[in-house]
């Protein structure tokens, strides 16, 4: 099957006191950032915002870009792959309550960015980069 390429957005969500919002996922049981694909012509920032409140019920706003970079190939059991070019924001939690809101997340929660629940690095690192004031972080290819 071909690679298929998709837009991505994460959201790295910070409420009251710095600590961040992260969901365990229903299909691979992994604690991630909240995520999704844009709809069609949906601009990546509302879908942040939409995905945050669509899967954990916290309403949010989009402050700014913290992070663009292709992600790793994913492979499906039914044989698709795909990869995502993600754009990862700093949002800042206005209001809702931290709930597990649709089928995509068995559990939802705040936590100290020194005590996340176990993640992939890429996950952390999205975390930290959206809670630094550094400029937007760009991944490139080193030149041969």
């Amino acid at each position: 099957p071909q690679l298929v390429w998709l837009p991505g957005v994460s959201a790295g969500v910070f409420g009251d006191g710095g600590r961040g919002l992260v969901a365990q996922r229903a299909d691979n049981r992994r604690w991630t950032v909240i995520s999704g694909i844009p709809d069609p012509g949906e601009q990546p920032a509302d879908c942040a915002v939409r995905e945050v409140y669509e899967e954990a019920g916290v309403h949010c706003v989009a402050e700014r870009v913290v992070l663009v970079r292709a992600g790793e190939q994913v492979a499906y059991p039914n044989g698709d792959a795909c990869q995502f070019m993600d754009v990862t924001f700093r949002c800042r939690a206005v209001g809702g309550e931290a709930r597990v809101n649709d089928d995509e997340s068995v559990q939802v929660g705040w936590f100290e960015v020194d005590a996340l629940p176990p993640m992939h690095e890429r996950q952390v690192f999205r975390i930290k980069q959206a809670l630094s004031d550094e400029p937007a972080w760009f991944e490139t290819t080193p030149a041969e």
